[in-house]
């Protein structure tokens, strides 16, 4: 045998081996899923039941969680926007509140000024008022001492001229009722002579 017949023949003889192989493999395929159709159906049997009750089961819990989610969901928008819609209104009442007082503190400061002008105005003219008083006091009294002055320099001319008058009447009765220096002379020269005698 040549070297190319032994050759053809181990290529036919593997063919024939791959043929059968193919053979077995779609036997042993068929009698799988034989064996297979059998025990799903065995399987369902036994516990097909409980497998779709199971499968029910889930498919309820799935239900029941995506409406308690969706609930869930809707209630916690629900809050939110409440939330927001106080947050809002609180922030809109505060924001108010705040403008009203400043409103009322600007009022109230225009109030303080426009009291303050009226009262430097009503002490303004209180000054001048107690100055003009202070200004006729004194030239009232400047005038009430002058007078006084006056007065009490013509009480005193009078005083003087009465005093002077007296003086004068007093000095003319004097020289008259006054004695010469003999008539004294002899007055006294006469007491010593009596007074002698008499010792």
């Amino acid at each position: 045998m040549s070297p190319l017949e032994g050759e053809s023949n181990n290529s036919q003889s593997g063919l024939e081996i791959t043929g059968s192989n193919q053979n077995l493999n779609k036997t042993l395929s068929s009698t799988d899923i034989g064996e297979n159709n059998s025990l799903a159906k065995v399987r369902d049997i036994l516990v097909g039941n409980q497998m779709r009750e199971v499968e029910k089961r889930f498919t309820r819990l799935e239900e029941r969680l995506a409406r308690e989610c969706a609930d869930l969901r809707e209630e916690t928008r629900k809050r939110l926007d409440f939330l927001e819609t106080y947050i809002k209104q609180e922030v809109e009442s505060l924001a108010e509140r705040i403008k009203n007082e400043q409103v009322e503190r600007s009022e109230s400061l225009k109030r303080l000024e426009e009291d303050n002008r009226n009262m430097n105005v009503s002490l303004e003219k209180r000054m001048a008022q107690l100055e003009g008083q202070a200004t006729n006091n004194q030239r009232e009294l400047r005038e009430q001492i002058l007078n006084q002055s006056k007065n009490l320099q013509d009480d005193i001319r009078q005083k003087y001229d009465e005093i002077l008058a007296i003086l004068q009447r007093e000095f003319q009765e004097l020289q008259v009722e006054k004695a010469d220096r003999a008539s004294l002379a002899s007055l006294f020269s006469e007491l010593a002579i009596r007074l002698n005698s008499q010792s």
